[in-house]
């Protein structure tokens, strides 16, 4: 009899420290955006941003942080949804080469995952969102697919450090046209 309840406890045991070992919860996607603003921030659901990129509908919250950009929200779902065709072969050598080391390092400081304390970190997450948004896509990546190709429940998107660039370019189109169409158009043909 004792050997039994010897032999029960020792199985008890074994089975619940496999579990706390090797049961590892990962996240698959983000589940929402921190946008951050200074001292301020305020957090969307990718699933209400997606709702919103895909049948115009928008939660009240959304509402009012899409208002404050400016833009119509015909010209923001057209951003969300625009696709961009790109074998994963291709983007798998542009986010590993040198000119995707430097786009990937300065993107990580306007999007990164919480607790990021160093560039390494943000630039790793950002090659996930990537490959992981074109297999979402099925070849294709939008931002849409690129949220929720992240590999962290939470992400911040940095709004000051977005500032900056945009002062640098025209539009967020114009930005995302040149650093997806003219480099992926010479890695095609190279």
């Amino acid at each position: 009899m004792k050997f039994n309840e010897y032999f029960i406890i020792k199985i008890f045991f074994i089975f619940i420290s496999s579990q706390l070992l090797f049961n590892v919860s990962k996240a698959n996607s983000a589940d929402e955006i921190k946008i951050v603003y200074s001292i301020f921030s305020r957090t969307i659901k990718v699933n209400s941003l997606k709702n919103f990129a895909e049948e115009g509908n928008s939660t009240n919250k959304l509402k009012r942080i899409l208002n404050a950009t400016g833009s119509s929200d015909e010209e923001i779902r057209s951003v969300l949804n625009k696709d961009f065709e790109v074998p994963i072969t291709i983007a798998s050598k542009l986010v590993y080469s040198e000119i995707g080391n430097v786009f990937l390092t300065r993107l990580s400081s306007i999007i990164h995952p919480t607790r990021a304390n160093d560039e390494k970190t943000g630039m790793l997450a950002l090659r996930a969102s990537v490959i992981q948004g074109i297999k979402i896509g099925n070849g294709k990546i939008n931002l849409i697919n690129f949220f929720e190709g992240y590999p962290t429940k939470t992400v911040i998107l940095d709004v000051n450090a977005l500032s900056k660039i945009m002062n640098k370019v025209e539009s967020i189109s114009e930005l995302l046209d040149f650093f997806t169409n003219s480099p992926l158009e010479k890695i095609k043909t190279n």
